[in-house]
C-alpha cells in the first residue's frame, strides 16, 4: 500500500512540474484524479494523515501554477484555435521554441487522411524523415507501409506522426523541454482530426503518451483509453519498425499487436 501511495505522489509531483512549461495541462488530469481518489481512501488516510495532507498541498501549489501558466500561453498561441491540419502546419513549421528549431533541416509535421479514423505516431524524426520532412520514410518507412497493408490499411486513409516535429541530434531521445514545447502540437493533430485510434510506435511514443516508465513489453496487448479534451480515443502500443529492423525477433508480437488492433478497429467503425 505505502509502495502504491509513494508511487501516485511520486509521479504526480514529477508530471507537473514537468508541465510548467507547457501550454497545456489538461493531459495530467488524471493524476491528479487518482491521487484525490486515494486521498479519500480512509483506510490509507488514517496510515498516512499527515503525509497526504503535505503532499496534497504540493500538488495544489503545482496544480495552481500550472493552470497560471496555461492562461498566459492560451492568450498568445492563436494556433490553438486552428480546425484546418494544413493551416495548423502552416502556423507552426517556422517553430523555434527549443533548440531543436535551430539544427533541423525540415519541420516533419504529419502526413495522410485529416479525417483518418487512425493516427499512427512515432517518437521523432529520422535523418531521412529531417531531409524529406515526411515521417517515417525509408527502411523503417517502407516496413511500416508493409505491417499497414498487411491488415489491410493504405498509408494514404490513415494518419502518421511523431511526438516531436524535429529531429534531435544523433537520433537522440527527445528532452523534456523539447516534448514540452511540441507535445501540444501533437494534441491539436488529434483534436481537429478525431480518430477512433491511436497506434504507438515504440517505447519512448507510447511511455510519453501513456505518462509511464513500464516497458513497452509490458505496455502491449492492451487497449487504453486516451483522452484529447473531452475525446475518449482507443490506444495500443507495439514496436517501431526502426526497432523491428535490429531485432526481426519482435516481428511476431508486432504482427500479434496489429491484428489486436485491426480487430478493435473494426469493433469501432461498426458500432
Amino acid at each position: 500500500m505505502e509502495n502504491n501511495l509513494n508511487k501516485i505522489i511520486e509521479n504526480a509531483i514529477h508530471y507537473l512540474k514537468f508541465v510548467n512549461d507547457k501550454p497545456n495541462c489538461d493531459i495530467y488530469t488524471d493524476y491528479l484524479k487518482v491521487k484525490e481518489e486515494v486521498v479519500e481512501d480512509k483506510a490509507i488516510d488514517a496510515v498516512y494523515p499527515q503525509k497526504i495532507k503535505e503532499e496534497e498541498n504540493i500538488l495544489v501549489k503545482e496544480k495552481q501554477t500550472v493552470q497560471r501558466n496555461v492562461n498566459l500561453s492560451l492568450l498568445t498561441e492563436s494556433w490553438m484555435e486552428i480546425e484546418k491540419l494544413d493551416e495548423l502546419d502552416k502556423a507552426i513549421c517556422k517553430c523555434k521554441k527549443c533548440n531543436l528549431g535551430k539544427s533541423r533541416l525540415n519541420f516533419v509535421f504529419g502526413v495522410g487522411n485529416p479525417d483518418a479514423d487512425v493516427v499512427l505516431v512515432g517518437e521523432a524524426p529520422g535523418a531521412e524523415e529531417d531531409k524529406q520532412g515526411i515521417p517515417f520514410v525509408g527502411r523503417a518507412g517502407k516496413l511500416l507501409t508493409d505491417i499497414l497493408k498487411a491488415i489491410n490499411f493504405s498509408r494514404d486513409e490513415v494518419y502518421i506522426c511523431n511526438i516531436i516535429k524535429c529531429r534531435p541530434p544523433e537520433n537522440r531521445n527527445p528532452l523534456p523541454d523539447e516534448i514540452g514545447k511540441c507535445e501540444p502540437y501533437l494534441l491539436r493533430q488529434l483534436e481537429i482530426i478525431k480518430p477512433k485510434l491511436i497506434l504507438s510506435l515504440g517505447t519512448f511514443a507510447a511511455q510519453t503518451l501513456l505518462r509511464t516508465r513500464e516497458p513497452l513489453g509490458k505496455m502491449r496487448g492492451k487497449i487504453y483509453d486516451y483522452m484529447v479534451g473531452d475525446q475518449k480515443i482507443k490506444l495500443m502500443v507495439t514496436y517501431h519498425p526502426a526497432a523491428l529492423l535490429r531485432n526481426p525477433n519482435w516481428k511476431k508480437p508486432t504482427w500479434e499487436d496489429v491484428q489486436m488492433f485491426r480487430k478493435e478497429y473494426d469493433k469501432e467503425v461498426n458500432n
